[in-house]
């Protein structure tokens, strides 16, 4: 199994896995995100920063995505992809990557997420949730689908982002980044909308590993806004941060 099967130049067909909590026939912000950075690849430097744009709900079916280059550069570079989708676009994303390079020798203190717990947990009502079947979670702060404000939680992705290759770190990273603001919803997610109309994920390095811990929270305004917040990491320490603007509406 994978989020997605190859059909040739540059279009692909969503599995299951991509599977929204809301709809069936549509797709959970996630791996669109991971799929357009993975396109939007450039040779010898790195992912530093994705702006995604959700422009409408996300449909379950064959998509072609188009990248665009906008600035080249020796250190910096910075691209943008559409996933065009029944010949509308409904995605977009811009990405920053950044040359690496030799830097002095110094210490940054290490930040240290929470520990893994041993058990898996589940989303209640949910168990068959196609996206949340796709990822394990493992809840350190908080729990699964109750309204708190703040969760923190260890993901492992479990199968390749495209079919037939390989799953990196970025993938991992960005897979989750989008669950950030369901997982830390301040008010009961059957009773309110909470609709992240865009996903900025900014990274200081792809994850080393199979684990990635995101520590989210959400904050809300008194006029039906809010934000989220949170901070990827692995056993070595910080990857990252994400932000969602939020529009909020009683269903």
């Amino acid at each position: 199994m994978s989020f997605y099967l190859p059909l040739g130049d540059g279009e692909f067909r969503p599995t299951r896995s991509t599977e929204s909590p809301w709809d069936t026939e549509m797709q959970h912000g996630g791996p669109p995100a991971a799929l357009l950075g993975r396109l939007l690849a450039v040779e010898g430097q790195r992912l530093a920063r994705i702006s995604v744009d959700f422009l409408g709900p996300i449909p379950r079916r064959d998509l072609r995505v188009e990248v665009s280059p906008l600035k080249p550069g020796r250190l910096t570079t910075l691209n943008e992809a559409r996933m065009v989708i029944d010949g509308r676009v409904a995605v977009t994303a811009r990405a920053w990557h950044l040359a690496p390079g030799p830097t002095p020798s110094v210490t940054t203190p290490a930040d240290h997420p929470d520990p893994l717990p041993e058990g898996e947990d589940v989303f209640g009502g949910m168990e068959q949730w196609g996206y949340g079947q796709a990822t394990e979670w493992r809840v350190s702060k908080g729990e699964l689908g109750r309204p708190g404000g703040e969760t923190h939680v260890w993901t492992r992705v479990r199968m390749p982002l495209i079919e037939g290759g390989e799953l990196d770190g970025q993938d991992r990273a960005l897979i989750v980044a989008d669950s950030a603001n369901g997982l830390s919803a301040v008010l009961p997610m059957d009773e309110w909308l909470s609709i992240p109309p865009t996903m900025t994920t900014t990274l200081l390095r792809p994850a080393s590993g199979e684990w990635v811990h995101l520590a989210c929270r959400t904050a809300l305004s008194t006029d039906g806004l809010g934000l989220t917040t949170g901070e990827l990491y692995d056993f070595d320490g910080a990857l990252g941060q994400v932000s969602q603007p939020l529009v909020i509406r009683a269903r």
